[in-house]
């Protein structure tokens, strides 16, 4: 029999929560919510208690968002975390300091890009990996796809990835098209977040 899945939601009371934990609810109805509106709170609660996932609006932590997710790193070195930022490149803890599995959405996410986020760490289908290539097979990526994806996992745009490898436009999207069909996904969020997961990005 499969676990209840757990998540701690570390959010301020306000819509953004309301329709946080409604979309969560709604798709994983199994879903045991922990809720937290103190950005303190959080690294205390991760030392006592192992979370399937822990998603974390950036606004509650302000400023000390990096010692927070070097907090979380050191108690939970593979704790899943989704981070809700605005925008998502505002914060870039890093790599060494954040926990080797964190996912950056921007705070104005619609719910089905939620959902599709989500799905690899609380649907047990998608954590199983049918469809996949199994972790650590990044021989089935080339170097040049490999970067294009590391930058993607950054929330960097088309444009921006074109410009930082010296690639047109055209050739960025063919490559994020390849990306897509060699990780069996559908969506350029489920390539990020299995991205994450699999450790395909360092």
């Amino acid at each position: 029999m499969l676990s209840t899945p757990t998540a701690l939601v570390a959010a301020a009371p306000s819509l953004l929560r309301q329709g946080l934990v409604a979309t969560l609810h709604t798709h994983w109805p199994r879903l045991h919510l922990t809720l937290s509106a103190d950005a303190a709170q959080v690294a205390q609660l991760l030392s006592h208690t192992a979370f399937g996932l822990l998603v974390l609006d950036a606004a509650l932590a302000g400023p000390a968002l990096p010692q927070l997710l070097a907090q979380v790193h050191h108690h939970r070195p593979d704790q899943p975390v989704l981070l809700l930022a605005d925008p998502p490149a505002t914060t870039h803890p890093s790599r060494s300091n954040a926990p080797a599995q964190a996912l950056r959405l921007s705070r104005q996410v619609g719910p089905q890009t939620l959902v599709v986020a989500l799905s690899a760490w609380l649907t047990p289908a998608a954590a199983a990996g049918g469809g996949y290539c199994q972790a650590g097979q990044t021989e089935l990526f080339s170097r040049r796809e490999l970067q294009v994806l590391r930058l993607m996992v950054d929330d960097q745009c088309n444009e921006e990835i074109a410009d930082h490898l010296c690639l047109s436009v055209r050739t960025v999207e063919s490559h994020r098209r390849t990306l897509i069909r060699k990780a069996g996904t559908r969506t350029l969020v489920g390539l990020a977040v299995r991205a994450v997961r699999e450790g395909w990005v360092a």
